[in-house]
C-alpha cells in the first residue's frame, strides 16, 4: 500500500490517563508510517496532558488538544473530525488500541476497489487488564454479523450500519465522507451508533475484511455503563433513532433486526425506571422481536411491566 495516502487516528480521551498511552503507543507503531494521531482530551484535571507531554512531546506525529471546558462525547469526536488533515480518518477510543499493521490491512480494499469510502474489520474483546480471549472475540464478532462468509464489498451498504456489522470504533473511512456526516449530539448515547448507521447510508461502497485490526476493551467505568439501565442509556436513544429513521424499502428488513436486538432491552429498562406503559407500548408495537409472544422474554417482561404498574400507584 502507497505511503503517500495519510491517515488521521483520532482518539478522543477522558479520564484515562492509564490506559490512553497504550492506545497511543499502538497507533505510532503501525505499518503504515503516514499517520498523525489527533487527540482531544476531555479530562477533569491535567495528568492525561502531563502524560502526552513527557512521553510524546517531541513526536511530530502527535496533535493534542486540550478542551476547556471539556465538550462532551461527540463534541470531542467532531472537533477531531474536523482537525483531521488526513485522506482517511481512523476513530479509535481512548480505552481501545490497534494491531500492529491494523491501518494497512483496512487500506488495502482501497486498491482494487476505487469507490470504496469505508472499510472495517473484527475486533479482539480485551479485559482491563490486558488479557485477549481468543473465544470470547471471535462470538463477539460473530455476534455482529463479522463472519468470513460476509467479506467484501456489502451488498447493501447501509444494512451494515444498521444491524451494527460497522463497529464503534477501528473503522477506517474518507475524510470528506466523515466530515460530511459528523457526529452529532442529539442522538444522546448512542452517537457512534447512529454515525455509524448514517456513514454507511451514504457510502456508495463498504467493505469488511474479515481480520482483526482493534482490540476492545471492556471496563466498568464509561458513560455507557454507567447508564446501561437509566432510560438515557444507549438502547433507549438508538430505538429512538431507529424507530423514526426513513429508509428504502430494501433497508426495512434491517430495520427489524436492529429492532429485535434493542427492543426487549428498551422495554426492561422503561419497566426498571417506572415507565410501565412506555415499555408496553414498545413492546406491542414490536411483537417480532418477541417472536410474535412465543419468547419467554416476552411474558417476564409483561411481569416486570405489570409490577411496575402496581408499584407507581399511590
Amino acid at each position: 500500500m502507497t505511503t503517500e495516502l495519510k491517515v488521521s487516528i483520532c482518539v478522543p480521551t477522558y479520564n484515562r490517563p492509564e490506559l490512553i498511552s497504550q492506545c497511543i503507543d499502538s497507533c505510532l507503531a503501525q505499518t503504515h508510517a503516514n499517520i498523525e494521531v489527533v487527540i482531544g482530551d476531555d479530562s477533569k484535571d491535567d495528568r492525561t496532558e502531563t502524560l502526552i507531554a513527557n512521553r510524546y512531546a517531541h513526536d511530530a506525529r502527535i496533535r493534542y488538544l486540550r478542551n476547556t471546558p471539556g465538550l462532551g462525547q461527540a463534541r470531542n469526536v467532531a472537533s477531531l473530525f474536523a482537525r483531521a488533515t488526513g485522506d482517511k480518518i481512523l476513530l479509535i477510543h481512548d480505552d481501545d488500541y490497534l494491531v500492529e499493521n491494523g491501518v494497512e490491512r483496512l487500506l488495502i480494499p482501497w486498491q482494487t476497489h476505487p469507490l470504496l469510502e469505508v472499510a472495517f474489520g473484527n475486533q479482539y474483546e480485551v479485559a482491563v487488564d490486558g488479557t485477549v480471549d481468543s473465544a470470547v472475540s471471535d462470538k463477539l464478532n460473530a455476534d455482529f454479523h463479522r463472519v468470513k462468509e460476509a467479506a467484501g464489498i456489502q451488498p447493501l451498504a447501509g444494512k451494515t450500519g444498521l444491524i451494527q456489522m460497522f463497529p464503534n470504533n477501528g473503522w477506517l473511512a474518507n475524510a470528506d465522507l466523515v466530515k460530511r456526516i459528523g457526529y452529532s449530539e442529539q442522538y444522546g448515547m448512542c452517537c457512534d451508533y447512529a454515525f455509524g448507521v448514517e456513514l454507511c447510508l451514504a457510502a456508495r461502497q463498504v467493505y469488511y475484511v474479515p481480520e482483526y485490526v482493534s482490540y476492545y476493551r471492556i471496563t466498568a467505568v464509561s458513560v455507557s455503563t454507567t447508564t446501561r439501565g437509566s432510560t438515557t442509556s444507549a438502547s433507549v436513544s438508538a430505538y429512538a433513532f431507529l424507530d423514526t429513521l426513513t429508509l428504502p424499502a430494501a433497508l426495512e428488513p434491517a430495520r427489524k433486526t436492529a429492532l429485535r436486538r434493542i427492543v426487549p432491552i428498551v422495554v426492561s429498562v422503561y419497566a426498571k425506571n417506572a415507565a410501565p406503559w412506555r415499555g408496553l407500548r414498545v413492546a406491542l408495537t414490536h411483537l417480532y422481536a418477541y417472536r410474535y409472544g412465543l419468547s419467554a422474554r416476552f411474558y417476564y417482561h409483561l411481569a416486570m411491566l405489570a409490577r411496575a404498574t402496581v408499584a407507581a400507584k399511590p
